[in-house]
């Protein structure tokens, strides 16, 4: 499930430097990818972040979830809006995640 607005979509993103959100979280949880989906979209953890709740609160929900998962990226949670069906990528250089955009990028093709 997923925040839409306006034909965009919620995605969560740690930009500080120190620890990621979605891409450090599901190191230790078996549904990597569920977990992961989780962390980028959903809406309870979107209401929390706009409702400026803390990170040990979010923490606290998440792990109730996904009992593994490093919340390290909590502290600098933000939404980015994406308009609906666009592919992205979370990039992530010493904890920093940001969001690349596939019709943005220059992909090589072998």
């Amino acid at each position: 499930m997923k925040v839409i607005r306006d034909g965009k979509v919620a995605v969560l993103v740690s930009p500080g430097f120190g620890a990621g959100w979605s891409t450090w979280a599901y190191a230790g949880d078996e549904n990597y990818r569920e977990c992961m989906d989780f962390m980028l979209f959903d809406p309870t953890l979107v209401g929390m972040v706009e409702r400026g709740e803390s990170a040990e609160a979010i923490e606290s929900y998440v792990t109730a979830i996904h009992p593994h998962t490093y919340c390290g990226g909590a502290v600098d949670l933000t939404i980015f809006w994406l308009p609906v069906g666009t592919a992205f990528r979370i990039h992530e250089y010493d904890g920093s995640e940001s969001v690349e955009i596939r019709d943005e990028m220059n992909w090589t093709i072998a």
